[in-house]
């Protein structure tokens, strides 16, 4: 995660976990386990787990107050708004999306797959699972 919007969501997992000492199993407030000393602590979510890192709080936080976008049905709104006219094809007549996709399916989805990468490329998609849902 590198962007912005990643760096201030790693900002608002930290707001939401807490420092934690495993070999005491102790919440370490400062920092430090107050008990051992030591300052390799976990990140504790009351209710939800303990682990290394803020990327499982992030991903955790996001899971639970975010929706997944439809990319299909995002994607052919894209399409649409940027080509309103429709397409006479006989005595037939299809919106531009609709063609396309029925036409020639295998351009529809590199279209859509290369308009992922510029939304992610823009920061108006993140992925958090390597591309599975955005």
């Amino acid at each position: 995660m590198t962007t912005r919007f990643s760096a201030d969501l790693l900002r608002v997992a930290e707001h939401h976990s807490k420092p934690f000492c495993y070999g005491c199993y102790k919440a370490a407030p400062s920092g430090r386990c107050q008990q051992c000393g030591s300052d390799d602590l976990m990140r504790l979510v009351p209710g939800v787990g303990v682990e290394y890192g803020l990327d499982w709080v992030a991903e955790h936080l996001v899971s639970e107050r975010l929706t997944p976008i439809g990319l299909d049905a995002a994607f052919e709104e894209s399409v649409s708004e940027s080509y309103p006219e429709t397409v006479k094809i006989g005595w037939i007549e299809y919106d531009v999306a609709s063609a396309i996709k029925a036409l020639d399916p295998v351009s529809w989805d590199l279209a859509k797959s290369e308009w992922i990468d510029a939304e992610v490329s823009d920061d108006v998609l993140v992925t958090f699972d390597n591309g599975s849902t955005y």
